[in-house]
């Protein structure tokens, strides 16, 4: 058993404060429509094959990377708290061993929401890989602003 004490060795935490309100940023992860339009690092598309918002619901999607690499990825939603948090599982597939835990919260911050990611590994090793090999730290940096920027375009067209 994993003690609970070396969570943070295990953890990657991403807090960027969005200038939008609560319900409006947490609808950016709801739906579809929105996370084709700014989910993962700048330079990144994504292409979704299936969505299913809801506990035990899948997000399946590939992530097209700028040099051309597909990067196949795999969200179950665990928990779904409107418009606090949500709980996902995330890996390449179902039952990707090296799955980790993500829980993204909106915290109302006058007329402002601070989000913050926090990504909990099942190894610190992993947590490592994900930093050094694929960026994590900077992509979830980037994904966060790109979220910010996004919501920008839907303050102005409501």
């Amino acid at each position: 058993m994993i003690a609970v004490s070396d969570e943070a060795e295990r953890s990657i935490v991403i807090t960027r404060t969005i200038d939008g309100p609560r319900d409006l940023v947490f609808e950016m992860y709801a739906d579809v429509k929105h996370l084709t339009n700014w989910w993962g690092p700048d330079g990144f598309t994504t292409t979704t094959h299936r969505f299913e918002f809801r506990p035990g619901g899948v997000w399946g999607f590939v992530m097209h990377g700028p040099d051309g690499v597909d990067y196949p990825e795999w969200i179950e939603y665990r928990e779904i708290v409107r418009p606090e948090r949500i709980v996902l599982e995330h890996g390449e597939r179902a039952g990707d061993p090296n799955a980790f835990i993500s829980t993204i919260t909106f915290d109302t911050r006058g007329a402002v929401t601070e989000v913050t990611m926090r990504a909990v590994f099942k190894t610190k090793a992993l947590r490592d890989e994900a930093i050094e090999r694929f960026g994590a730290i900077e992509g979830g940096q980037q994904t966060l602003g790109r979220l910010a920027g996004y919501v920008a375009t839907q303050l102005v067209s409501e």
